[in-house]
């Protein structure tokens, strides 16, 4: 086997792994912020153990430990908006919405990188709106929060994963995911007394974030973070080196097909769902495919932040 056509395999074992993050989100019964809190904990705890971490962290700036902080607190946000529209609606929701990623970063990249917004982009947002109107249709209205919640977590993807691609090479990639994640880990933890006393908090979203999980959410919790997330994460960064980047962008963007066909055949939320949502969704996801071929594909310039986030905006 040449070590292309293993490096395609390993893409798409990762993007399976990380289309597996939603169907585990929905079977935790624990509330999206503490599963979130634990998620982070676990990861940072992993990553501390190996010590190219700490000595990035000695050869890092103060400043830009900062920088990367700031940036994992939009991290903790966005996983938290993510696993909080996958218990507001299903998994195959929460996958849908965060594939609307793609199309924030075609039209929120420009503004940072202060370049114009191309045609081509402004497309891609109008392709997808027929499809976001279907799917808004094919669900029971007591799902339609979890949609919203499930958009600003696609939002948020492509706010930092802007910040992240201006930042490219400052830091060693397990030091920046670390720095990252412990950062959202901290902040989840100042934000989860606040959260508890808000009004009208749906209880999806909030609960007691520092109560020690029973065994099977343990479990579950356990391989969320170590198979599901750094595991894709070692295999992504190997896999990355031998693959083009048009290869990387068509691979990734499997990741909501993936959750969508797990969760019907282990979850079978397609009883809760209707053909127009479906129909909505094959429309988002067309455009997120057709996306690349009208241009220039841009490589995965932050492979190492892919452990950070359920989709593929991150890195582009």
């Amino acid at each position: 086997m040449t070590p292309t056509t293993r490096a395609y395999w390993q893409i798409h074992f990762c993007v399976v792994l990380w289309g597996f993050t939603a169907i585990l989100g929905k079977m935790i019964s624990l509330p999206a912020l503490p599963l979130v809190w634990w998620r982070l904990v676990i990861v940072v705890g992993a990553l501390l153990l190996f010590p190219t971490v700490w000595r990035g962290l000695r050869a890092m700036s103060w400043r830009l430990i900062g920088a990367y902080a700031g940036i994992g607190v939009l991290v903790a946000l966005h996983w938290l908006t993510f696993y909080g529209a996958i218990k507001l609606s299903n998994a195959s929701v929460g996958a849908t919405c965060i594939a609307l990623a793609t199309v924030f970063v075609a039209l929120i990249e420009p503004w940072v990188a202060r370049t114009r917004l191309s045609k081509r982009d402004l497309l891609l947002g109008v392709a997808v709106l027929p499809g976001v109107a279907l799917v808004v249709g094919g669900v029971p209205s007591g799902m339609r929060v979890g949609i919203a919640v499930g958009a600003l977590s696609a939002f948020l993807v492509a706010i930092f994963g802007a910040l992240n691609k201006r930042m490219v090479e400052h830091g060693d990639p397990l030091t920046v995911t670390a720095v990252e994640l412990g950062a959202g880990a901290l902040a989840l933890t100042v934000l989860a007394p606040l959260m508890a006393f808000l009004p009208g908090m749906p209880h999806a979203l909030a609960g007691d974030t520092f109560a020690v999980p029973g065994a099977r959410d343990l479990a579950l919790l356990g391989t969320l973070s170590l198979v599901c997330t750094l595991l894709p994460f070692a295999l992504s960064l190997a896999a990355l080196r031998h693959m083009s980047a048009f290869a990387q962008q068509l691979a990734v963007n499997l990741e909501p097909v993936y959750a969508i066909v797990l969760a019907i055949a282990l979850l079978g939320e397609q009883r809760e769902l209707t053909p127009a949502f479906y129909a909505g969704v094959a429309i988002i996801l067309a455009a997120v495919f057709v996306h690349p071929l009208l241009g220039r594909p841009r490589p995965l310039s932050q492979p190492e932040v892919l452990c950070a986030a359920e989709s593929k905006g991150v890195a582009e």
